[in-house]
Protein backbone atom coordinates (compact mmCIF):
# COMPACT_ATOMS: atom_id res chain seq x y z
CA UNK A 1 0.00 0.00 0.00
CA UNK A 2 1.24 3.49 -0.83
CA UNK A 3 -0.06 6.75 -0.64
CA UNK A 4 -0.90 8.75 -3.86
CA UNK A 5 -1.68 12.39 -4.33
CA UNK A 6 -5.58 13.35 -4.11
CA UNK A 7 -8.53 12.56 -2.40
CA UNK A 8 -12.20 11.44 -3.57
CA UNK A 9 -11.14 11.98 -7.47
CA UNK A 10 -8.12 9.34 -7.17
CA UNK A 11 -10.16 6.39 -7.74
CA UNK A 12 -11.04 5.84 -11.41
CA UNK A 13 -14.21 6.76 -12.47
CA UNK A 14 -15.05 9.71 -9.72
CA UNK A 15 -15.88 13.35 -10.02
CA UNK A 16 -15.93 16.05 -8.34
CA UNK A 17 -16.51 19.69 -7.82
CA UNK A 18 -16.84 23.07 -5.44
CA UNK A 19 -18.62 26.25 -5.90
CA UNK A 20 -19.62 29.29 -4.19
CA UNK A 21 -23.19 28.79 -3.68
CA UNK A 22 -23.62 31.61 -1.14
CA UNK A 23 -25.76 29.27 1.14
CA UNK A 24 -24.58 31.49 4.11
CA UNK A 25 -20.79 32.24 3.84
CA UNK A 26 -19.84 35.33 1.08
CA UNK A 27 -17.00 34.63 -1.41
CA UNK A 28 -15.72 31.04 -0.55
CA UNK A 29 -16.93 27.14 -1.54
CA UNK A 30 -19.80 26.32 0.12
CA UNK A 31 -21.34 23.24 -2.07
CA UNK A 32 -19.57 20.21 -3.30
CA UNK A 33 -20.59 17.15 -5.24
CA UNK A 34 -18.84 13.99 -5.73
CA UNK A 35 -20.60 12.11 -8.72
CA UNK A 36 -19.31 8.45 -10.06
CA UNK A 37 -19.98 7.61 -13.62
CA UNK A 38 -21.28 4.27 -13.11
CA UNK A 39 -23.31 3.06 -10.56
CA UNK A 40 -21.97 2.28 -6.77
CA UNK A 41 -22.10 0.15 -4.02
CA UNK A 42 -22.89 2.11 -1.01
CA UNK A 43 -22.08 1.59 3.28
CA UNK A 44 -22.52 4.28 5.87
CA UNK A 45 -22.18 5.12 9.26
CA UNK A 46 -23.93 7.88 10.98
CA UNK A 47 -24.43 9.70 14.02
CA UNK A 48 -25.56 7.79 17.57
CA UNK A 49 -27.45 11.44 18.39
CA UNK A 50 -31.20 10.71 18.68
CA UNK A 51 -31.64 14.49 17.25
CA UNK A 52 -30.41 13.24 13.34
CA UNK A 53 -30.60 15.97 10.81
CA UNK A 54 -32.83 15.81 7.66
CA UNK A 55 -29.92 14.10 5.85
CA UNK A 56 -29.13 11.54 7.92
CA UNK A 57 -32.12 10.24 8.13
CA UNK A 58 -31.98 10.45 4.00
CA UNK A 59 -28.96 9.00 3.64
CA UNK A 60 -29.68 5.86 6.06
CA UNK A 61 -32.99 5.47 4.09
CA UNK A 62 -31.28 5.43 0.50
CA UNK A 63 -28.14 3.59 1.30
CA UNK A 64 -30.89 0.53 2.69
CA UNK A 65 -33.19 0.46 -0.30
CA UNK A 66 -31.84 2.11 -3.06
CA UNK A 67 -30.15 -0.29 -5.53
CA UNK A 68 -27.21 1.77 -5.90
CA UNK A 69 -25.29 5.59 -5.11
CA UNK A 70 -24.22 7.24 -7.52
CA UNK A 71 -23.56 10.75 -6.46
CA UNK A 72 -23.52 12.85 -3.29
CA UNK A 73 -24.47 16.65 -2.88
CA UNK A 74 -23.01 18.57 0.41
CA UNK A 75 -23.82 22.02 1.30
CA UNK A 76 -21.93 23.93 4.13
CA UNK A 77 -23.11 26.67 6.58
CA UNK A 78 -26.18 25.39 7.63
CA UNK A 79 -27.06 21.77 8.94
CA UNK A 80 -30.68 21.03 8.11
CA UNK A 81 -31.27 19.74 11.63
CA UNK A 82 -34.35 20.76 13.73
CA UNK A 83 -36.10 21.54 10.37
CA UNK A 84 -38.86 19.40 10.64
CA UNK A 85 -40.83 17.64 7.54
CA UNK A 86 -39.79 20.61 5.43
CA UNK A 87 -35.93 19.78 5.98
CA UNK A 88 -36.37 16.15 5.18
CA UNK A 89 -38.68 17.33 1.77
CA UNK A 90 -35.59 19.89 1.05
CA UNK A 91 -33.43 16.86 1.01
CA UNK A 92 -35.41 15.23 -2.23
CA UNK A 93 -35.57 18.62 -3.91
CA UNK A 94 -31.70 18.58 -3.49
CA UNK A 95 -31.55 15.64 -4.98
CA UNK A 96 -34.13 15.86 -7.41
CA UNK A 97 -32.13 18.84 -9.04
CA UNK A 98 -29.08 16.54 -9.08
CA UNK A 99 -30.81 13.98 -10.62
CA UNK A 100 -31.82 16.03 -13.59
CA UNK A 101 -28.68 17.70 -13.72
CA UNK A 102 -27.07 14.76 -14.07
CA UNK A 103 -29.58 12.13 -15.52
CA UNK A 104 -29.83 9.67 -12.83
CA UNK A 105 -32.44 8.45 -10.97
CA UNK A 106 -32.85 10.51 -7.73
CA UNK A 107 -32.97 8.05 -4.85
CA UNK A 108 -28.95 7.23 -6.17
CA UNK A 109 -28.38 10.71 -4.83
CA UNK A 110 -27.25 11.38 -1.03
CA UNK A 111 -27.28 14.52 0.72
CA UNK A 112 -24.95 15.78 3.70
CA UNK A 113 -25.55 19.19 5.20
CA UNK A 114 -22.88 20.89 8.19
CA UNK A 115 -23.37 24.30 10.06
CA UNK A 116 -25.98 26.23 11.89
CA UNK A 117 -28.57 23.92 13.45
CA UNK A 118 -32.39 25.25 13.03
CA UNK A 119 -31.93 27.46 9.79
CA UNK A 120 -34.13 26.21 7.03
CA UNK A 121 -32.04 25.59 4.02
CA UNK A 122 -32.25 28.17 1.29
CA UNK A 123 -33.54 26.39 -2.03
CA UNK A 124 -32.89 28.29 -4.30
CA UNK A 125 -29.39 29.10 -4.01
CA UNK A 126 -29.01 25.19 -2.92
CA UNK A 127 -30.47 24.29 -6.66
CA UNK A 128 -28.66 26.81 -8.37
CA UNK A 129 -25.47 25.53 -7.08
CA UNK A 130 -26.56 21.81 -7.77
CA UNK A 131 -26.88 23.03 -11.40
CA UNK A 132 -23.22 24.75 -11.14
CA UNK A 133 -22.06 21.78 -9.82
CA UNK A 134 -23.26 19.81 -12.53
CA UNK A 135 -21.71 21.32 -14.71
CA UNK A 136 -18.00 21.62 -13.77
CA UNK A 137 -17.40 17.97 -12.83
CA UNK A 138 -13.83 16.78 -13.41
CA UNK A 139 -11.94 14.04 -12.28
CA UNK A 140 -8.69 15.57 -11.50
CA UNK A 141 -6.54 16.68 -8.25
CA UNK A 142 -7.84 20.17 -8.34
CA UNK A 143 -11.63 19.13 -8.58
CA UNK A 144 -11.29 17.31 -5.40
CA UNK A 145 -9.75 19.60 -3.69
CA UNK A 146 -12.07 22.26 -4.47
CA UNK A 147 -14.91 19.77 -2.94
CA UNK A 148 -12.59 18.73 0.17
CA UNK A 149 -12.60 22.96 0.57
CA UNK A 150 -16.37 23.56 0.00
CA UNK A 151 -17.69 21.22 2.63
CA UNK A 152 -15.52 23.23 5.32
CA UNK A 153 -16.83 25.22 8.34
CA UNK A 154 -14.45 26.22 10.90
CA UNK A 155 -11.97 24.04 9.68
CA UNK A 156 -8.83 25.63 8.84
CA UNK A 157 -7.57 23.28 6.38
CA UNK A 158 -9.00 21.22 3.80
CA UNK A 159 -8.79 17.30 4.72
CA UNK A 160 -8.25 14.71 1.92
CA UNK A 161 -5.81 11.48 1.18
CA UNK A 162 -5.52 8.61 -0.62
CA UNK A 163 -4.02 4.85 -1.11
CA UNK A 164 -3.54 2.74 -3.40
CA UNK A 165 -2.86 -1.15 -3.56
CA UNK A 166 -3.19 -4.34 -5.34
CA UNK A 167 -6.36 -6.38 -5.96
CA UNK A 168 -6.82 -9.31 -8.23
CA UNK A 169 -3.64 -8.26 -10.26
CA UNK A 170 -5.04 -5.02 -10.29
CA UNK A 171 -4.54 -1.39 -8.76
CA UNK A 172 -6.99 -0.34 -6.15
CA UNK A 173 -7.52 3.27 -5.20
CA UNK A 174 -8.90 4.19 -2.01
CA UNK A 175 -9.32 7.91 -1.76
CA UNK A 176 -11.58 10.44 0.92
CA UNK A 177 -12.13 13.62 2.33
CA UNK A 178 -13.67 14.99 5.45
CA UNK A 179 -14.24 17.84 7.57
CA UNK A 180 -14.75 18.60 10.93
CA UNK A 181 -13.38 20.98 13.81
CA UNK A 182 -16.03 21.34 15.94
CA UNK A 183 -19.14 19.44 18.02
CA UNK A 184 -16.67 16.33 17.05
CA UNK A 185 -17.05 13.30 19.35
CA UNK A 186 -18.38 10.84 17.11
CA UNK A 187 -20.18 7.83 18.27
CA UNK A 188 -20.17 6.20 14.70
CA UNK A 189 -17.86 7.88 12.73
CA UNK A 190 -16.74 11.63 11.66
CA UNK A 191 -18.91 15.00 11.45
CA UNK A 192 -18.91 14.52 7.96
CA UNK A 193 -16.88 11.85 5.62
CA UNK A 194 -16.98 10.77 1.96
CA UNK A 195 -14.49 7.82 0.38
CA UNK A 196 -14.38 6.86 -3.09
CA UNK A 197 -12.57 3.41 -4.06
CA UNK A 198 -12.89 1.79 -7.84
CA UNK A 199 -12.68 -1.68 -6.03
CA UNK A 200 -15.21 -4.30 -7.28
CA UNK A 201 -16.66 -5.03 -3.85
CA UNK A 202 -20.27 -6.60 -2.37
CA UNK A 203 -22.53 -4.24 -0.65
CA UNK A 204 -22.70 -6.40 2.67
CA UNK A 205 -18.66 -6.56 2.65
CA UNK A 206 -18.37 -2.83 2.43
CA UNK A 207 -20.52 -2.39 5.12
CA UNK A 208 -19.00 -5.27 7.60
CA UNK A 209 -15.38 -3.29 6.48
CA UNK A 210 -16.54 0.50 7.47
CA UNK A 211 -18.82 -0.74 10.37
CA UNK A 212 -15.65 -2.46 11.68
CA UNK A 213 -13.08 0.46 11.24
CA UNK A 214 -14.82 3.55 12.29
CA UNK A 215 -14.28 1.97 15.93
CA UNK A 216 -10.83 2.52 16.02
CA UNK A 217 -10.26 5.07 13.81
CA UNK A 218 -13.32 8.36 13.94
CA UNK A 219 -14.81 6.99 17.27
CA UNK A 220 -11.59 7.29 19.05
CA UNK A 221 -11.21 11.31 18.31
CA UNK A 222 -13.03 13.94 20.23
CA UNK A 223 -12.65 17.47 19.80
CA UNK A 224 -15.14 18.85 22.89
CA UNK A 225 -17.10 16.14 23.46
CA UNK A 226 -20.55 16.94 21.39
CA UNK A 227 -21.65 14.55 19.19
CA UNK A 228 -23.09 16.27 16.06
CA UNK A 229 -26.23 15.79 14.46
CA UNK A 230 -25.63 15.17 11.21
CA UNK A 231 -22.51 13.08 11.50
CA UNK A 232 -22.25 10.69 8.38
CA UNK A 233 -19.60 8.51 6.65
CA UNK A 234 -20.05 7.14 3.43
CA UNK A 235 -18.22 4.80 1.30
CA UNK A 236 -18.84 4.31 -2.51
CA UNK A 237 -17.22 1.48 -4.20
CA UNK A 238 -17.90 1.53 -7.96
CA UNK A 239 -15.50 -1.16 -9.39
CA UNK A 240 -13.83 0.54 -11.81
CA UNK A 241 -10.69 -1.11 -11.16
CA UNK A 242 -11.82 -4.21 -12.95
CA UNK A 243 -10.87 -6.79 -9.83
CA UNK A 244 -12.75 -9.75 -9.59
CA UNK A 245 -15.59 -8.86 -7.38
CA UNK A 246 -14.69 -9.63 -3.69
CA UNK A 247 -17.59 -11.46 -2.17
CA UNK A 248 -15.66 -13.27 0.88
CA UNK A 249 -13.26 -12.57 3.21
CA UNK A 250 -10.12 -13.52 1.58
CA UNK A 251 -6.69 -11.49 1.33
CA UNK A 252 -7.88 -8.81 -1.11
CA UNK A 253 -10.67 -8.10 1.33
CA UNK A 254 -8.51 -8.05 3.98
CA UNK A 255 -6.07 -5.51 2.07
CA UNK A 256 -9.15 -3.06 1.44
CA UNK A 257 -9.61 -3.03 5.12
CA UNK A 258 -6.19 -2.01 5.52
CA UNK A 259 -6.48 0.17 2.51
CA UNK A 260 -9.59 1.30 4.29
CA UNK A 261 -8.18 1.72 7.72
CA UNK A 262 -5.34 4.01 6.72
CA UNK A 263 -7.50 6.77 5.02
CA UNK A 264 -9.74 6.71 8.10
CA UNK A 265 -7.09 7.11 10.43
CA UNK A 266 -5.83 9.72 8.54
CA UNK A 267 -8.99 11.51 8.05
CA UNK A 268 -9.46 11.17 11.90
CA UNK A 269 -6.22 12.47 13.07
CA UNK A 270 -6.36 15.39 10.53
CA UNK A 271 -9.63 16.61 12.14
CA UNK A 272 -8.74 15.52 15.61
CA UNK A 273 -5.41 17.74 15.02
CA UNK A 274 -7.66 20.89 13.63
CA UNK A 275 -10.26 20.88 16.59
CA UNK A 276 -11.24 25.05 16.42
CA UNK A 277 -8.87 26.86 18.08
CA UNK A 278 -6.08 24.02 18.70
CA UNK A 279 -2.60 24.68 18.68
CA UNK A 280 -1.91 20.89 19.21
CA UNK A 281 -2.80 17.52 18.13
CA UNK A 282 -2.68 15.67 21.16
CA UNK A 283 -2.37 11.24 21.37
CA UNK A 284 -3.12 9.06 23.80
CA UNK A 285 -1.33 5.71 23.71
CA UNK A 286 -2.57 3.06 26.34
CA UNK A 287 -0.83 0.05 26.16
CA UNK A 288 -0.50 -3.44 27.74
CA UNK A 289 -4.25 -3.03 28.96
CA UNK A 290 -6.31 -5.90 29.88
CA UNK A 291 -8.68 -5.88 27.32
CA UNK A 292 -9.45 -4.38 24.15
CA UNK A 293 -12.47 -2.23 25.20
CA UNK A 294 -10.63 -1.16 28.72
CA UNK A 295 -7.73 0.33 26.01
CA UNK A 296 -10.15 2.22 23.89
CA UNK A 297 -12.27 3.34 27.01
CA UNK A 298 -8.78 4.61 29.15
CA UNK A 299 -7.52 6.33 25.80
CA UNK A 300 -11.00 8.28 24.99
CA UNK A 301 -11.10 9.28 28.77
CA UNK A 302 -7.30 10.97 28.59
CA UNK A 303 -7.91 12.76 25.39
CA UNK A 304 -11.63 14.08 26.82
CA UNK A 305 -10.65 15.63 29.75
CA UNK A 306 -11.04 19.54 29.63
CA UNK A 307 -8.55 19.75 32.12
CA UNK A 308 -5.62 17.70 30.27
CA UNK A 309 -6.39 19.14 27.35
CA UNK A 310 -5.93 22.71 28.93
CA UNK A 311 -2.81 21.32 30.61
CA UNK A 312 -1.49 20.66 26.86
CA UNK A 313 -2.19 23.79 25.24
CA UNK A 314 -0.02 25.40 28.63
CA UNK A 315 2.73 23.28 28.24
CA UNK A 316 2.13 21.98 31.81
CA UNK A 317 3.11 18.10 32.67
CA UNK A 318 0.36 18.32 34.89
CA UNK A 319 0.27 14.12 35.04
CA UNK A 320 -2.12 14.36 38.34
CA UNK A 321 -4.93 15.30 35.51
CA UNK A 322 -4.02 11.98 33.36
CA UNK A 323 -4.38 10.10 36.56
CA UNK A 324 -7.75 11.50 37.57
CA UNK A 325 -9.36 10.49 33.63
CA UNK A 326 -8.24 7.51 33.36
CA UNK A 327 -9.45 7.00 37.14
CA UNK A 328 -12.84 7.91 36.57
CA UNK A 329 -12.86 6.51 32.64
CA UNK A 330 -14.43 3.22 34.18
CA UNK A 331 -11.57 0.67 33.30
CA UNK A 332 -10.75 -0.77 36.52
CA UNK A 333 -6.92 -0.79 37.44
CA UNK A 334 -4.34 -0.25 39.85
CA UNK A 335 -2.87 2.98 40.01
CA UNK A 336 0.25 1.58 41.49
CA UNK A 337 1.05 -0.46 38.99
CA UNK A 338 0.51 1.68 35.88
CA UNK A 339 3.65 3.96 34.12
CA UNK A 340 3.04 7.08 32.25
CA UNK A 341 5.16 9.13 29.86
CA UNK A 342 5.35 12.20 27.28
CA UNK A 343 6.54 12.05 24.04
CA UNK A 344 7.17 13.85 21.07
CA UNK A 345 9.84 14.88 18.10
CA UNK A 346 11.51 16.59 21.12
CA UNK A 347 12.27 13.90 23.04
CA UNK A 348 10.25 10.62 25.62
CA UNK A 349 9.93 11.39 29.45
CA UNK A 350 8.91 9.20 31.91
CA UNK A 351 6.71 11.21 34.62
CA UNK A 352 5.02 8.76 36.94
CA UNK A 353 6.16 4.96 38.45
CA UNK A 354 5.32 3.13 41.23
CA UNK A 355 2.41 5.67 42.29
CA UNK A 356 4.47 8.25 42.34
CA UNK A 357 6.05 11.21 40.24
CA UNK A 358 9.40 10.59 38.85
CA UNK A 359 12.33 13.18 39.39
CA UNK A 360 12.01 14.57 35.81
CA UNK A 361 13.10 17.85 34.58
CA UNK A 362 10.31 20.23 34.22
CA UNK A 363 12.28 21.88 31.95
CA UNK A 364 12.42 18.93 29.61
CA UNK A 365 8.72 17.93 29.32
CA UNK A 366 7.63 21.25 28.82
CA UNK A 367 10.08 21.18 25.58
CA UNK A 368 8.12 18.01 24.47
CA UNK A 369 4.86 19.13 25.15
CA UNK A 370 5.83 22.30 23.18
CA UNK A 371 5.67 20.25 19.90
CA UNK A 372 2.30 20.38 17.50
CA UNK A 373 1.65 16.43 18.33
CA UNK A 374 2.51 15.73 21.62
CA UNK A 375 1.71 11.91 23.05
CA UNK A 376 1.10 10.70 26.44
CA UNK A 377 2.12 6.83 26.30
CA UNK A 378 -0.17 4.80 29.39
CA UNK A 379 1.59 1.66 30.35
CA UNK A 380 -1.33 -0.62 32.02
CA UNK A 381 1.09 -3.48 33.00
CA UNK A 382 -1.78 -5.51 32.95
CA UNK A 383 -1.94 -7.53 29.62
CA UNK A 384 -1.63 -7.06 25.72
CA UNK A 385 -4.09 -4.97 24.64
CA UNK A 386 -3.52 -1.22 23.17
CA UNK A 387 -5.39 1.45 21.77
CA UNK A 388 -4.99 4.94 20.24
CA UNK A 389 -7.01 8.46 21.13
CA UNK A 390 -6.49 11.57 19.33
CA UNK A 391 -8.30 15.28 20.39
CA UNK A 392 -6.72 18.42 20.86
CA UNK A 393 -5.28 21.14 23.43
CA UNK A 394 -8.34 23.14 24.49
CA UNK A 395 -7.06 27.19 23.82
CA UNK A 396 -8.54 30.64 24.06
CA UNK A 397 -9.88 30.74 20.90
CA UNK A 398 -11.84 27.86 21.16
CA UNK A 399 -14.58 29.94 23.56
CA UNK A 400 -14.22 32.79 21.45
CA UNK A 401 -14.99 30.62 18.29
CA UNK A 402 -18.03 28.91 19.16
CA UNK A 403 -19.06 31.92 21.48
CA UNK A 404 -20.40 34.08 18.11
CA UNK A 405 -20.27 30.81 15.93
CA UNK A 406 -23.97 31.69 14.90
CA UNK A 407 -23.32 35.56 13.54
Amino acid sequence: MEHVKGGVTAAKGFMAAGVEANVKYKNRKDMAMVYSQVPCKAAGVFTSNVVKAAPVVWDREKINTSPYIQAVVVNSGIANACTGRQGYAYCQETADAAAGALQIPGDCVLVASTGVIGMQLPMDKITAGVAALAGCLKDTLEAGTQAAEAIMTTDTISKQVAVQFEAGGKTVTVGGMSKGSGMIHPNMCTMLGFVTTDIAISKELLQEALSADVVDTFNMISVDGDTSTNDTLVVLANGCAGNPEITEKNEDYLHFCQALHEVNETLAKMMAGDGEGATALFETKVIHAANKEDARTLAKSVICSSLTKAAIFGHDANWGRILCALGYSGASFDPEAIELFFESSAGRIQIYKDGQATDYSEEEATKILSCPVVTVVVDMKMGEAQATAWGCDLTYDYVKINADYRS
